[in-house]
């Protein structure tokens, strides 16, 4: 029996198949799988390559669906002038592990990330938010500004960059989408006081000491993304300390969450965002949040989902 030949989807036909308001709502879901354990997703299998890259192996499964992402980071592509990372995402029929197709892996971890940031924003923020600051000007910062753009259109979006010249080309690149201009404002100065009016901090780096440690505040939600090691930190002790503490996945934090593990958290006062996604009436009104990303196969398991959907004619 011949069968047919497996679609491999590239980065644009795999971000038009899972657009942000469909995956946020599919990570709702998943978020509350994976808590209840209807479906698997193992910490992942971290391989060495030449020149420090390393190659990430990332299985889940669901007694709906299969995945498996298999990327490659290569930090020293950089001076190359080629992506740092390569990789794909391929679904598989949970009954028969026959392959269903296949996904650009890049443009999943990077869309899936900022619908993660997203679910938290509609899950902790305490109104809707009308500015937001993205410190940092990699491609995180730009998948997330296209979140924001798909998902709070009429918000305004300050930048902050390691200089002010990396703030200022990022908006200036990224200032249109759509043949529509986007309010977007870089902050010129790196050391300037972040305007009262910003109410999500969304930290996307890979610093090693924190570009975000200001006084707690209950009208102001802060999302950590980019720290994903130990040895990184982008949310201070100061906003920690103040702050009640929620991440994304719980175990793979207390190996991963370098902003918590610095900070010496207490882990026992470290929630997951499944139990608030479920019942709401868990958060205390008016307490300043922190939500940790460190993301997981979970995640690509919900971007598949919405794949498959779109695919089936859903």
């Amino acid at each position: 029996m011949t069968r047919p030949t497996t679609q491999i989807f590239d980065v644009a036909a795999t971000a038009r198949l899972i657009p942000y308001a469909t995956l946020v709502d599919a990570l709702k879901r998943a978020s509350i799988d994976y808590a209840q354990q209807r479906i698997a997703s193992p910490e992942r299998l971290v391989v060495p390559l030449n020149e420090g890259g390393i190659m990430l192996s990332m299985p889940a499964t669901a007694p709906d669906l299969a995945i498996h992402k298999l990327v490659n980071v290569c930090a020293s592509n950089r001076p190359r002038g080629i992506p740092t990372i390569h990789g794909q995402v391929m679904a598989f029929d949970a009954d028969t592990g026959e392959t269903l197709f296949i996904l650009d892996g890049p443009t999943v971890t990077g869309r899936r990330t900022a619908a993660m940031s997203m679910l938290g924003v509609h899950t902790f923020a305490p109104a809707r938010p009308h500015e937001f600051l993205l410190i940092g000007t990699g491609t995180q910062a730009v998948n997330h500004l296209e979140a924001i753009g798909e998902l709070f259109p009429d918000a305004r979006v300050w930048v902050k960059g390691s200089a002010p010249a990396r703030a200022e080309a990022f908006c200036a690149a990224h200032g249109r989408h759509g043949g529509k201009a986007r309010d977007l404002q870089p902050l010129a100065d790196p050391d300037a006081a972040i305007p009262d009016s910003i109410d999500v901090v969304i930290a996307l780096t890979t610093s090693k000491q924190a570009v975000y440690d200001e006084a707690a505040r209950a009208d102001r939600l802060v999302i950590g993304v980019g720290a994903f090691t130990p040895a990184m930190v982008e949310i201070g002790a100061r906003t920690i300390a103040g702050s009640a503490l929620f991440v994304d996945d719980e175990a793979g934090a207390r190996h991963e969450a370098g902003d918590f593990i610095q900070a010496g958290v207490d882990w026992a006062r470290v929630g997951g965002i499944a139990a608030v996604v479920e019942n709401a009436a868990l958060l205390q009104p008016k307490q300043p949040i922190v939500f940790k990303s460190v993301g997981c196969a979970a995640w690509d398991l919900a971007a598949c989902r919405v794949a498959r959907e779109a695919l089936s004619g859903g």
